[in-house]
């Protein structure tokens, strides 16, 4: 038993020095004492046996070892990172102005840049004195809101401000404001007070007179402005007139160039307010450009035309369609407010000629002139042609014939009488008054009526004298006829004449 670990000691040390050797494989030491024999063997024989485990490789050991024999792969050498884009700076601020402003500081306020470039690091705010070149840096660190109070000022200074973007590209141009800002206390902001209904579109007709009043507050006095569409305005057309609480803009005559969008301006140093006024001039628009008459059929006629040229300065809101017949000439309406451009026009009378116009529509009123169509629509007679029946026409002819007779009667001295009788006849009868057969003629104590076959004989004031026989004659072409009758003329008595009062 003490002579085993020899052996064992033995090869490992040989073992060792055959791994320092890269050529050939070494064997693994710890596979030697698990093929050892048995202790009960002699010491003789478990020599040998430990001689030939030296030499006999373990099959594990040269696929451990063999890998630091491989030779290593080539690399291929690193490509040479890209280099960086230049940095770019950002673009302006946009929207500089003052938030608020007292004694001692400025409080400003803008707008991020359009372009922030190779990123935004912060914004840098400096301020000049007027009358100086020196710009002075308001903020130690960058800023990175878009507010930014200028503290620790002194009163009654006049300061030009400046704001610019920084970025790893370097500073943007900088974006500075219009005006120097005066470091003062303001007492009452500028406010607008826009009437209700001038806060939408204020719409009048052409030739109206236009007079609005806008109120306003500021202290110290404000200093008001206007504009239209951006231009100053036109002193020969609007008038403004200003005092301490409001803005008077007046028209005398409105035109429609004096539509548009005008601005009120509001400022007390450094802070302003704004409000717009949009003014639209309406008129009467002008007529259709043309109108045509497509086709006529039956009794309709189918018309279309284009829009007028000048609306109005509003929109159009439809169109009246009159026709008139060749005949009469008189124009009769068929449609208004209509809001197409074509129509057909029915219930046209057979065998008229008919010409069409068309007046345009706005919310003023109705076109001055209409489009009329160049030709005319002819309604063709069409169908079965009356014939009207033939017949012999009646004679109505007759001779003269009272149908009233006169009736005798009396009268009083002094008290108009009249006679009475009607007559009938074809062609119309010649009336004649007699007395006792004498023809009266035109004697102005008698008055002869004939109305409408009735007759009528007036006495005035008769006397005894006038009593008689009274005929009435009547004659025409194809006979006579006569009536009489008898006229008795009374005197009235004395005593009559007190019965009577």
């Amino acid at each position: 038993m003490p002579a085993k670990p020899a052996p064992i000691k033995k090869s490992a040390k040989k073992a060792a020095e055959k791994e320092e050797k890269p050529a050939a494989p070494a064997p693994v030491p710890e596979t030697a004492p698990v093929e050892a024999p048995p202790a009960e063997d002699p010491p003789v024989e478990a020599a040998a046996p430990a001689a030939v485990e030296e030499t006999t490789p373990a099959p594990e050991a040269p696929v451990a070892e063999a890998a630091p024999a491989e030779p290593a792969p080539v690399e291929e050498p690193p490509k040479a990172p890209t280099p960086p884009p230049p940095a770019v700076p950002p673009s302006a601020p946009q929207g500089l102005s003052v938030d608020d402003v007292n004694d001692t500081s400025v409080t400003l306020k803008w707008r991020s840049p359009e372009n922030i470039g190779s990123g935004l690091d912060g914004y840098a705010v400096e301020y000049c004195k007027e009358g100086s070149s020196e710009w002075v840096v308001a903020n130690t660190e960058l800023v990175t809101s878009n507010r930014h109070a200028i503290r620790g000022l002194t009163t009654g200074d006049m300061l030009n401000i400046r704001v610019v973007a920084v970025n790893a590209g370097g500073r943007s141009e900088p974006v500075v404001l219009p005006q120097p800002i005066p470091v003062r206390e303001v007492m009452d902001r500028p406010r607008i007070r826009m009437p209700r209904a001038l806060r939408s579109k204020y719409i009048r007709h052409a030739g109206e007179q236009i007079n609005l009043v806008i109120p306003f507050s500021g202290k110290p006095k404000p200093v008001i402005s206007w504009t239209k569409n951006g231009q100053p305005l036109d002193t020969k057309k609007v008038n403004v007139r200003n005092s301490d609480k409001d803005s008077i803009l007046f028209i005398r005559k409105a035109e429609r160039d004096d539509s548009g969008s005008y601005e009120m301006s509001v400022k007390v140093d450094s802070f302003e307010d704004k409000t717009t006024l949009i003014i639209q001039i309406v008129d009467l628009p002008g007529p259709p450009v043309s109108v045509k008459l497509v086709d006529s059929w039956g009794f309709n006629a189918a018309l279309e035309w284009t829009p007028p040229k000048d609306n109005g300065n509003t929109e159009i809101t439809g169109y009246t369609v009159q026709k008139a017949d060749k005949k009469t000439g008189e124009w009769f309406t068929v449609l208004e407010h209509f809001h197409r451009l074509n129509v057909t026009v029915t219930d046209l009378v057979m065998g008229n000629v008919y010409t069409f116009r068309v007046f345009s529509e706005n919310m003023v009123g109705r076109s001055e002139t209409a489009a009329v169509t160049k030709d005319a629509a002819r309604i063709k007679k069409t169908g079965i042609v009356y014939k009207p029946l033939e017949y012999k026409e009646h004679d109505f002819s007759e001779a003269p014939k009272f149908t009233a007779p006169l009736k005798d009667r009396a009268a009083t001295v002094g008290y108009t009488a009249k006679l009475l009788c009607a007559v009938r006849g074809s062609p119309k009868p010649k009336i004649e008054w007699l007395k006792n057969q004498m023809l009266l003629g035109d004697d102005p104590k008698f008055r002869q009526i004939n109305n409408q076959g009735v007759c009528s004989l007036e006495i005035r004031k008769p006397s005894s004298f006038d009593g008689g026989v009274y005929t009435c004659r009547a004659k025409n072409a194809l006979g006579e006829a006569t009536v009489a009758c008898k006229l008795e003329v009374k005197q009235v008595t004395i005593q009559e004449e007190k019965d009577k009062k």
